[in-house]
């Protein structure tokens, strides 16, 4: 069985204020074509269709015209929730649409039915689950372990009814440990969101979405197909690409992308005003990509975005790096705050504003205030 892998459209999404609906039409348009001539025999999409929960009308549209498409050209699609979306709004019609080889997850209440579809090799069980906060799995199950975001996805899959004598491929919205983040993802402090990579231990193939760059997580069975489009400067010259699964005999995958070229990349220049506004810096240059200009004047030049817009048109942020810029950069300690606990950044702030550390007496208060908040907004 051929699996078209997609997630992450973000659909209605602006960078910098810009709106890259134009952008979004196009890649769908690619990605129409992809399946054209892939002859997927389902179509994969693992969350974030939007970018807001509530998206505008445009979004919604064009989202709309894809899954019609999808569905004339006989390409069953079956697609989840993500952290970006309502749940109820992406899954209201799910029943009527049903009809027409389209398959959304309901909003989550523990009792999750595979969809099966057959091919040679027999059927294929996919179990669709939305993103999961930990909350959402303790409504369900309130004796059984939920506290942590890894607990809460171990106790959902735990639920699921999987015919281990069948395939099974599980469609799911989270992000595992391991997974190399990029700018464009909301990023939990303290990596409070990672979910253990054992918890989806028996699926023959998981296409997992979330992250926004395309990877493996320890096998070629967990994958992250990452967006269609790249969201922020920090993934400019990262390729991206739509991930091919197949199935064939239980126990065998294989996995490949297919490469997508976007109607604008993002890029990113650097140097003096002058050097950057002059013939040689943009000669060769694709003029309508996205820019992040990064200019190097120790002074700041009058009116640089606008003069520099009249080069480059899609000029969508300017920075400086000079000495003043440097002089007030983020104090270190603060620099990467996945990568420390909540009580270890607030700490390190508080040593910054008070000039020294906190004693014992306030970081239990700290960390007892923060569990009981973090337990109400659960």
């Amino acid at each position: 069985m051929k699996l078209m892998h997609l997630s992450d459209l973000h659909l209605g999404k602006r960078l910098h204020e810009a709106s890259l609906l134009e952008d979004q039409a196009d890649i769908l348009e690619k990605l129409l074509d992809v399946a054209a001539a892939e002859r997927p025999d389902a179509v994969l999409i693992a969350g974030d269709v939007y970018d807001k929960p509530v998206p505008p009308a445009e979004a919604v549209q064009l989202f709309d015209g894809f899954l019609s498409r999808l569905a004339d050209g006989g390409f069953p699609v079956l697609c989840i929730a993500g952290n970006h979306d309502s749940a109820e709004r992406l899954a209201f019609g799910s029943r009527l649409m049903d009809g027409r080889g389209v398959y959304f997850a309901p909003v989550y209440d523990g009792d999750v039915r595979p969809v099966t579809l057959e091919d040679a090799w027999g059927p294929v069980d996919f179990y669709l689950l939305p993103f999961l906060k930990p909350a959402m799995v303790r409504r369900c199950f309130p004796d059984e372990p939920a506290e942590t975001y890894s607990e809460a996805v171990r106790t959902a899959v735990a639920h699921l009814p999987v015919d281990r004598g069948r395939r099974n491929v599980l469609v799911t919205h989270q992000f595992v440990t391991g997974a190399v983040r990029s700018e464009s993802e909301e990023i939990t402090v303290g990596g409070t969101d990672n979910v253990d990579a054992a918890a989806f231990d028996g699926f023959d193939y998981v296409a997992l979405g979330h992250i926004h760059r395309p990877q493996d997580v320890g096998s070629p069975r967990l994958r992250y197909c990452g967006t269609p489009l790249q969201y922020a400067f920090s993934e400019a010259g990262h390729g991206k690409s739509v991930t091919i699964a197949e199935l064939e005999a239980p126990g065998t995958l294989t996995v490949r992308t297919v490469p997508l070229r976007p109607l604008r990349a993002l890029r990113e220049l650097r140097g003096t005003y002058l050097q950057l506004s002059s013939r040689d810096a943009y000669r060769g240059t694709a003029v309508e990509d996205y820019l992040h200009i990064t200019l190097t004047d120790e002074e700041d030049v009058p009116d640089a975005a606008q003069k520099l817009r009249c080069i480059y048109p899609n000029l969508l942020r300017l920075d400086y790096d000079n000495a003043r810029t440097r002089s007030a950069a983020l104090p270190e300690g603060l620099e990467a705050p996945e990568q420390q606990s909540p009580l270890e950044l607030f700490e390190t702030f508080y040593a910054l504003q008070n000039g020294q550390p906190m004693s014992a007496e306030q970081r239990a208060l700290a960390a007892e205030l923060m569990e009981r908040i973090w337990g109400e907004m659960a």
